[in-house]
């Protein structure tokens, strides 16, 4: 592929938004798809494209409303849906924003956004007549809400068709249906006797179901009353930890908990589970969809956590168990869960859907349902 007009700049710049871990992840694996495909691509973080403080209270808040306040972070994102005062500020930040994310797309050919806000600004230059570029936004969510749309944005691709759907019925916004933006280990079969070792190197006992349990980058939820009743369940629970040392400490001692930090094993981790417990549905769920391990949606945090999993439950992707009782029963019927891939749509990937746009198409192939 060759460069743009403007000087020297990759043609693609993809645009994440560095709020807890999925959208980086995203935007990462795609970087790294379109470079060893002979594409030079920039990434950009658009908070750097905000004030300091309004930074600060993106990255900051989200944790701590979730953690401290979490009926104010429902309250922030239902008030996100509908037109007022809280939806007319988070739009002034996205149109601060403009200035210097124009900057960035200056030369550009095909411009990707894996972050909610990120995308509301590139669908304002699009609109303004700002912007050359072709905008494409990579939804990480299984649920579409409103920040994720914008009507001049080009194209919306999301991971699954149950995502497509909502997109179209709700949103009126057609989208299509791409492959996950995770690493292709994911998809790797790991053989039985690699398990079975792996079993034993993490002191797991073979006779008893394994929860695997995240809970994103930052630790956040009810995570120690959630790892309890999975253990409760007869599950033995492996938690990922994140970055979350606090949480970390306060989950050793349980000798039904293995308390985890920050891994880059996890293909190997979900090839052990029995199942993938998360709270907040995003990059992991994709992870364990590609990897065929069943998912299970248990105490999820407010907010997109809430509104993914309505969405996981009714595409029948992952189920939600209200309480401790009906999450026993679902430990004790993991074997019989969902564990097919087809969920996650593996033509067009996503970076291919980017040449194609590079190569002048004037859109990928839908796959609207």
């Amino acid at each position: 592929m060759s460069r743009s007009v403007d000087g020297d700049r990759p043609r693609v710049l993809v645009i994440t938004g560095s709020v807890g871990a999925g959208h980086d992840g995203a935007a990462d694996e795609l970087v790294g798809r379109l470079t060893a495909l002979g594409v030079p691509t920039d990434r950009r973080d658009w908070l750097d494209a905000v004030p300091w403080v309004s930074r600060l209270v993106l990255r900051e808040g989200y944790s701590l409303s979730i953690g401290y306040a979490p009926r104010f972070f429902d309250w922030l994102f239902d008030n996100l849906e509908r037109r007022g005062w809280v939806q007319q500020i988070t739009l002034l930040l996205c149109w601060v924003a403009r200035l210097r994310v124009r900057r960035w797309v200056r030369g550009r050919e095909v411009v990707v956004s894996t972050y909610p806000l990120a995308s509301q600004t590139l669908g304002m230059l699009r609109r303004d007549g700002a912007m050359d570029a072709l905008a494409v936004t990579y939804l990480t969510d299984p649920a579409v809400h409103r920040m994720w749309v914008h009507p001049n944005v080009d194209h919306h691709l999301t991971v699954t068709e149950a995502t497509s759907r909502m997109g179209r019925l709700a949103y009126r916004t057609p989208m299509t249906a791409v492959g996950g933006l995770v690493s292709g280990r994911f998809a790797t079969r790991v053989g039985a006797e690699r398990c079975r070792q792996l079993r034993a190197e993490l002191g797991l006992h073979a006779d008893r179901p394994v929860a695997l349990m995240v809970t994103g980058s930052l630790g956040m939820g009810e995570v120690p009353t959630a790892v309890r009743e999975i253990a409760d369940a007869g599950a033995q629970v492996v938690v990922l930890c994140g970055r979350n040392s606090r949480l970390r400490d306060q989950l050793v001692g349980d000798d039904r908990v293995l308390a985890l930090g920050w891994r880059d094993d996890v293909p190997e981790l979900m090839a052990v589970a029995d199942l993938l417990v998360h709270n907040a549905g995003g990059l992991s769920v994709t992870e364990a969809l590609t990897a065929g391990l069943p998912a299970v949606t248990y105490r999820p945090i407010p907010g997109h956590g809430t509104a993914n999993a309505s969405t996981l439950v009714d595409a029948g992707l992952a189920p939600w168990p209200r309480d401790v009782t009906e999450l026993a029963e679902v430990v004790s019927r993991h074997a019989t869960l969902r564990r097919d891939t087809g969920a996650v749509v593996r033509d067009p990937d996503a970076a291919q859907v980017v040449i194609s746009l590079l190569r002048g198409r004037q859109s990928p192939t839908r796959r609207t349902a």
